[in-house]
């Protein structure tokens, strides 16, 4: 019985994280935010490292309300298109994906934030979870947290357009 030996270890690693910068990368509202994202296996975390620019209210002080909502919603369209990715990814398939070779990120078609308490002036972070993915919708669930992962300061849920190169 012949098998293809598994590809090495580091060779899957260079091009997860090939295809997460590429997908980051092609939103330059992202760097602007200076979001960045921590992959574990299939799992995305954003952080949005703490800036003073950030703050909304300078008397509390808080996070802005702005930049909260801009934080959930780029973390639901990263992980949603990075869970769309995921398959061919795995395999190989496909070209390689760079600034110049990048699918059409979801739309969005609604998003509805929940604040449930101040953002502090730290880090945060957030995680989105994909309910429902399907040829042209999909449902996002997303929750940002900075202490505590078991108190979000903030979550929203969203409904995606899923478009091709095509459309």
């Amino acid at each position: 019985m012949n098998r293809t030996p598994p590809e090495p270890v580091h060779i899957i690693k260079e091009r997860r994280e090939a295809v997460l910068k590429a997908l980051v990368g092609g939103v330059p509202y992202i760097g602007f935010l200076g979001v960045q994202f921590d992959r574990r296996g299939d799992e995305l975390t954003a952080v949005l490292p703490f800036r003073d620019d950030l703050i909304g209210n300078p008397l509390l002080p808080a996070l802005h309300g702005g930049a909260t909502a801009a934080f959930l919603e780029v973390t639901a369209i990263i992980v949603l298109s990075w869970s769309l990715l995921w398959d061919n990814m795995e395999k190989g398939n496909g070209p390689p994906l760079d600034p110049a070779n990048l699918p059409r990120l979801p739309k969005t078609i609604d998003f509805t934030i929940d604040y449930l308490r101040t953002g502090l002036p730290r880090d945060a972070y957030a995680r989105a979870r994909v309910n429902r993915s399907g040829r042209r919708y999909a449902s996002v669930h997303v929750e940002a947290w900075q202490d505590n992962h078991t108190r979000p300061f903030a979550q929203a849920s969203g409904h995606f357009l899923l478009t091709g190169r095509d459309d």
